[in-house]
């Protein structure tokens, strides 16, 4: 497993590397909260427009069956994969593409698992963090930027590849 030590701090962080999925490739302009349809893209391997469409319409369809306030907004503004995506959608999706997900929080127990290398398994992982998913390939951080926090950052589950 990599991890560096940065002599400012006291325990290993995550090399990063920048990774949009393939955002500008698709297409894609300007900033965006799409970290979820990212994450996908870098962990699975499918091209961005592809879990962004697929999740657009998973999205579109679960706002049409929910009867509650939330996914009828999300429905009415024309929320799209680059503002947003509803958990049991994305949740449902990723489990779907053969990941399973690996909860490291518990109600009441505080933090347990950091966003650092020491305390994450190897492999291909699409890391959940407070408002952020992001990708940890072989050990390495991939993202539009290091959500890490120094390895401050609370883990609050992971999905790993199977």
């Amino acid at each position: 497993m990599f991890s560096f030590l940065n002599p400012f701090r006291s325990h290993p962080v995550f090399p990063f590397q920048r990774n949009d999925g393939g955002r500008e490739s698709a297409g894609f302009k300007g900033g965006a909260g799409d970290c979820v349809v990212r994450s996908i893209a870098i962990a699975s391997g499918l091209p961005y427009l592809q879990v962004y469409e697929d999740l657009r319409s998973a999205n579109a369809s679960y706002a049409d069956l929910r009867n509650d306030k939330l996914a009828r907004r999300l429905n009415q503004t024309g929320s799209s994969p680059r503002n947003g995506n509803h958990r049991n959608v994305f949740h449902n999706y990723i489990l779907g593409l053969g990941f399973e997900w690996v909860p490291t929080m518990q109600v009441g127990a505080g933090c347990q698992v950091h966003l650092r290398p020491n305390e994450l398994p190897a492999g291909v992982l699409i890391v959940k963090v407070s408002k952020h998913l992001t990708a940890v390939i072989d050990g390495v951080l991939q993202d539009t930027h290091d959500p890490s926090r120094g390895g401050k950052r609370c883990v609050y589950g992971y999905y790993r590849k199977k």
